[in-house]
C-alpha cells in the first residue's frame, strides 16, 4: 500500500475499516485523547459493565453462595475455552488461573521436575524480567544443580535463534521465551524454536502475553508443550485480571501441579486430607478463583472472536506500517530510531521507537500532548496498536503531535526520571 502524510489518508482508511464499529463498543471517555497503550492495559468494553452491575446485585447480591452452582464453579474453565480458540489450542487445554507469573511457576517447575536427569534452562536476555525472576526461584528450589542460561539479543531488538540453536542440548530441560517480546515486539517463529527444543527432548513454555489476541497463534500446529499469558492487555480483561496457562492434553498426566490446592482436587468437596489430583487440566488450579475479575474477562474475548484473528491481524499489519511511514517521514530526521522489526513478519502489535531523550519525550507527549504511550528504559517509546478501538486518526495524531514535542522543544522542561508506572 501506498501511505500518505495527509490527514485525509488517516480519514479515508478510517471510512474504509470494515472493523471500525468495534470502536463503539469500547469506553472512550476522552475523545481527545490518543491511547496507545493497550499493550499493556486495554480499554474497558462496554459489555462489561453491566455484567460486573448483575454478578456483584444479581449473583453475588441475590444468590449468593448458590452462584457457585449456577455458574462461578466453571467459568475458569469457560473462559479458558474461548481463550483456547485465539491460540490455536482445544478447550480443555486452557484454563484461566492465578497470574502470569504463578503460572509460569507452575509450569516451569513442574517441567523442570520431569526432567530430573537435565541441568539447564535456555532463555534469552528480550524475555520479560519477571519471567527471569520466577526462573530464579524455580532453579533454588529444586534438589539438583539447575543453570540458567540467558542468550543475549545481537542487538535488543531480534531474538537470538542462532545462539539459542546453539545453547540447546541435551541437557537443557526448559528452554522459555516470550512469544512476542516486551521492548521490540519482536516475534518468534513458534513452530521452528518449538523444534529446536524437541530436536534435544527439551520441554517448550512460550509467555503469550504480548501476542494473545494480536498475532495468530496456533499452538497444536507448532506442537507447543507449555505456555501462559495475562488477558489485561489485548484481550481487554481489566487491570490484574487473571491470566491462563496451556498444558498440551497428552502433558496433563505427566505434569503435576507444584502448588496443589484444594481447587485441583479430583474431588474437593471430599475434603479428604490426603491430595488426589484431578486427572485433567483442572489439578493445575490451586486456590479459589476471584470470580469478578474472572468473569469479566469474557466480553473482551467475545469481541476478539467475533472480529476474528485473521481480519485483526491484517488490520495490525497495516497500522503498524502506517505508524513506521509516519516514523520515516517526520520523526528518523529527527534523532528517533526504530526499535522494533522492519518485517511484519517478525513483528508484534506495537512499535517502538527510540530517541537519546525517550523518558522527557514520553512526559511530554502524556502531560501536554493528550497521548498516552508508555516508556521501557533505556530509550523505548513503546505505541501498542490494539486494532479493536485503534483508528488510523489516532495514529496520525500521535505522530503528529510527536512531532510538535520534537519542534517546539517541548521535552526540554522535563528532568530524567521516573514513575511508578511507566
Amino acid at each position: 500500500m501506498t501511505f500518505s502524510t495527509d490527514l485525509a489518508f488517516a480519514q479515508e482508511m478510517d471510512a474504509q475499516d470494515d472493523l471500525a464499529a468495534f470502536r463503539h463498543r469500547f469506553v472512550i471517555a476522552e475523545p481527545g485523547l490518543i491511547y496507545l497503550d493497550g499493550n499493556s492495559l486495554g480499554r474497558l468494553p462496554h459489555a462489561s459493565i453491566p455484567l460486573v452491575q448483575e454478578i456483584v446485585n444479581e449473583q453475588w447480591g441475590g444468590r449468593l453462595i448458590r452462584g457457585w452452582n449456577e455458574g462461578w464453579m466453571g467459568l475458569q474453565e469457560q473462559i479458558g475455552g474461548k481463550i483456547a480458540r485465539l491460540l490455536g489450542a482445544d478447550v480443555d487445554e486452557v484454563i484461566v488461573a492465578d497470574s502470569t507469573s504463578t503460572n509460569l511457576f507452575k509450569l516451569a517447575l513442574a517441567a523442570v521436575l520431569a526432567q530430573p536427569g537435565r541441568h539447564k534452562i535456555i532463555t534469552d536476555d528480550l524475555n520479560f524480567p519477571s519471567d527471569l525472576y520466577i526462573l530464579q526461584g524455580v532453579a533454588r528450589l529444586v534438589n539438583r544443580p539447575l543453570t540458567i542460561q540467558v542468550i543475549p539479543s545481537p542487538d535488543g531488538i531480534y531474538g537470538p535463534v542462532e545462539a539459542l540453536a546453539q545453547a540447546i542440548d541435551q541437557d537443557t530441560a526448559l528452554v522459555t521465551l516470550s512469544h512476542t517480546v516486551f521492548k521490540s515486539a519482536y516475534t518468534y517463529d513458534l513452530t521452528a524454536v518449538t523444534q529446536l527444543a524437541h530436536q534435544s527432548g527439551a520441554f517448550m513454555l512460550w509467555d503469550m502475553s504480548h501476542s494473545a489476541g494480536s498475532v495468530p497463534i496456533d499452538l497444536h500446529h507448532a506442537q507447543a508443550d507449555l505456555a501462559v499469558g495475562c488477558t489485561y492487555k489485548y484481550l481487554n480483561g481489566g487491570p490484574g485480571s487473571p491470566a491462563f496457562l496451556y498444558v498440551r492434553r497428552d502433558l496433563q498426566s505427566r505434569l503435576g501441579n507444584p502448588i496443589t490446592g484444594w481447587m485441583g482436587q479430583q474431588q474437593m468437596f471430599d475434603f479428604g486430607l490426603s491430595y488426589e489430583r484431578d486427572p485433567g487440566l483442572r489439578h493445575f488450579l490451586t486456590g479459589t478463583p476471584s470470580v469478578l475479575s474472572t468473569a469479566t474477562i469474557e466480553p473482551g474475548i467475545d469481541l476478539l472472536l467475533e472480529a476474528g484473528m485473521g481480519r485483526l491481524r491484517a488490520k495490525s499489519v497495516q497500522q503498524t506500517e502506517y505508524l513506521i511511514y509516519l516514523y520515516e517521514q517526520w520523526l528518523e530526521p529527527l534523532g528517533f530510531r526504530l526499535n522494533s522489526p522492519r518485517d511484519a513478519n517478525r513483528r508484534g502489535s506495537h512499535v517502538s521507537l527510540g530517541h537519546d531523550d525517550g523518558w522527557r519525550i514520553d512526559q511530554a507527549l502524556i502531560q501536554e500532548m493528550q497521548v498516552i504511550p508508555d516508556f521501557r528504559h533505556p530509550d523505548n517509546i513503546r505505541l501498542g496498536i490494539a486494532p479493536l478501538y485503534t483508528s488510523y486518526h489516532d495514529i496520525y495524531e500521535a505522530m503528529r503531535r510527536l512531532r510538535l514535542v520534537m519542534e517546539r522543544r517541548l521535552y526540554e522542561k522535563y528532568d530524567e526520571g521516573s514513575t511508578a508506572v511507566t
